[in-house]
């Protein structure tokens, strides 16, 4: 059985002085908390419960997105149906947010080796910025990262897959060159749209096929992280 690298073993220099990450699928395996949040509403709808298989696939685009989702099916679900159990959800997710949550395996490691390295780490995700805080907090991840921008920060219509999003990350990073790390079709569009390298984890909620992302690098563990980043 072969080792994995180790992140803290010297690798040819990275050229960014940023990476920014997604949260959900990404950083952290939060489905099985999403999904408990998501039957909650279901349940007030008077719909059945959905099985955490199957909503895996369907996580991305935040949390009313996911909603929409499992309650229309594919079809448009009307504002005065959708609201109220989208705060369901939200009171339920917010006071059971880190329940069965865990960071995927080698995620600190990694991070303390790219803060060792003096790389300025940052969070884009398109949950709530509240949320993804308020998450960060509870896992002890958060002093970790130098700035946290959720789907609200910049208002309506800016989150992933637009280029909105990471352009501010990079700024609040501090400029320059920065690399983005996610698990789907919105976090490798806006990388793409925005002008940075994308790197893929294979172990989140791509919703397709990992080779169809179209990122620069996919990585299967957060040990082959600082590696993929120095090949970039």
């Amino acid at each position: 059985m072969s080792e994995r690298p180790n992140p803290s073993t010297s690798f040819p220099s990275i050229r960014f002085g940023a990476v920014g990450f997604d949260l959900n699928g990404t950083l952290l395996d939060t489905a099985p908390d999403i999904a408990h949040a998501l039957n909650r509403a279901l349940q007030v709808a008077g719909r059945p419960a959905l099985r955490l298989e199957d909503v895996r696939p369907m996580i991305g685009g935040g949390a009313k997105k996911l909603l929409a989702r499992a309650l229309g099916g594919g079809q448009r679900v009307p504002d005065d149906e959708l609201e109220p159990l989208y705060a369901e959800l939200l009171d339920h997710y917010r006071a059971h947010i880190a329940v069965e949550t865990r960071a995927f395996d080698g995620l600190e490691r990694a991070l303390d080796a790219l803060a060792a390295r003096g790389i300025r780490l940052g969070v884009a995700t398109n949950k709530l910025e509240s949320l993804a805080i308020h998450l960060l907090q509870q896992m002890g991840l958060a002093g970790r990262f130098d700035c946290i921008v959720g789907g609200d920060t910049l208002g309506t219509g800016r989150a992933k897959p637009r280029p909105d999003m990471l352009h501010h990350l990079a700024q609040r990073c501090g400029g320059g060159a920065m690399a983005f790390v996610g698990d789907s079709a919105f976090d490798v569009k806006a990388a793409q749209a925005a002008d940075m390298p994308a790197i893929a984890v294979s172990f989140g909620y791509p919703g397709m096929a990992i080779g169809e992302l179209g990122a620069d690098r996919v990585i299967d563990h957060y040990d082959e992280l600082l590696p993929a980043l120095a090949a970039l």
